[in-house]
């Protein structure tokens, strides 16, 4: 008999945000020497959160707690808001998930900008939410173009990155606040801020719990080093958390993980660390790319982005640096698509990266007048 799968389901496309590096390697039968595509951050994890998570380990014939309690009231005095402001569950990419369920029934609309992180279109589209893209502006996003669309589609969530994935642009705190100032009613604003620690500046504003219309996504993914851990957390107005609470797996974030956070956030000496050698890193792959003629984006994330001059040569160069074992990827759509996104390796990584990258200038046609 046929699967009697619902009408949405039958209706996707097989397919996923991202092609997992593992995939790749077992496609290719050789392992990356280079992983600087997935964003991952190459200066591990605080030790403090290895001790606990290595201790955790101990317990792990037990459950989780449910409630991630201590995690959630460390992340409550950290920003300052209550208890109840704030809900942790398996990383944004489980949390945006969780935000198109919990406020979108299927037809309404979602506004993103075109070329943003996927993750959130796969969601729209599993729910049956209908989704309408703006295009970014000089390679930023566009919080006025967005916050228009919003009010001319009747929009119920609109989505803004910042710093944004995947161009590693930003706004400052002024803009910010005019877009969360200017969100239609009965819209919300899912403002994910995956990479706020890595920003050279303040960029953020004041987080405001008392305004329902706002939802600020936070993760252990990036800076902190844990994205195998899959631990994110949202902070929102108290009813926003209870709608949060009354959907999402209760057990989705394992002992080892809530220990492994909990300990991260009492680490400030470690993130001051990978603050400092994330901007380093971003220096050292402005001035490869110069060495080249090559521009580059000013980033306040853990990558760059460099300008290969058009969408072919981008695809090329991510296909050649594959076949050399380096790990990369690129946005998918133009204008964006003339840009790959270099990750901020170590040492050897960014060694072997640069090796390969001339290579492939050298015995290719890529780049060559």
């Amino acid at each position: 008999m046929p699967i009697p799968f619902t009408t949405i389901v039958q209706n996707l496309p097989a397919s996923t945000p991202f092609v997992g590096p593992e995939t790749l390697e077992r496609q290719s039968g050789k392992l990356f020497r280079a992983r600087i595509g997935a964003n991952e951050s190459a200066f591990g994890i605080s030790p403090l959160a290895a001790s606990a998570m290595r201790d955790a380990i101990g317990q792990s014939h037990y459950y989780s707690d449910p409630e991630s309690y201590e995690l959630r009231e460390e992340l409550a005095q950290k920003h300052n808001v209550a208890i109840d402001e704030i809900c942790v569950d398996a990383g944004i990419d489980s949390l945006l998930g969780l935000t198109v369920r919990m406020l979108l029934e299927p037809g309404q609309v979602v506004v993103t900008s075109h070329g943003a992180y996927p993750t959130l279109n796969y969601h729209v589209a599993g729910f049956g939410a209908k989704l309408h893209a703006v295009p970014y502006n000089n390679c930023h996003e566009d919080p006025q173009a967005l916050v228009k669309a919003s009010s001319e589609h009747n929009a119920k969530l609109v989505y803004l990155s910042n710093p944004d994935n995947p161009m590693g642009t930003w706004h400052g705190e002024e803009t910010i606040t005019q877009m969360i100032n200017s969100v239609p009613d009965n819209c919300v604003l899912a403002l994910d801020e995956a990479y706020i620690e890595f920003a050279a500046e303040p960029i953020a504003p004041p987080i405001d719990t008392s305004n329902p219309q706002v939802i600020r996504y936070r993760t252990f993914s990036k800076a902190y080093g844990m994205a195998g851990q899959r631990v994110g957390y949202v902070i929102a107005h108290k009813d926003l958390i209870t709608g949060f609470n009354k959907i999402r797996n209760h057990f989705g974030i394992n002992r080892i993980a809530q220990q492994g956070a909990l300990a991260s956030l009492k680490d400030d000496t470690f993130l001051e660390k990978v603050r400092a050698a994330a901007s380093a890193g971003r220096e050292r792959v402005v001035e490869f790319a110069s060495g080249h003629g090559l521009a580059t984006l000013p980033s306040n994330t853990n990558f760059v982005a460099l300008n290969l001059g058009s969408s072919a040569a981008a695809k090329q160069m991510i296909t050649e640096l594959s076949h050399r074992q380096v790990f990369m990827r690129m946005p998918g759509v133009e204008p964006l698509s003339q840009y790959i996104r270099v990750g901020l390796g170590t040492d050897a990584e960014h060694e072997f990266f640069v090796e390969a990258f001339n290579d492939v200038i050298k015995k290719t046609t890529l780049l060559k007048v």
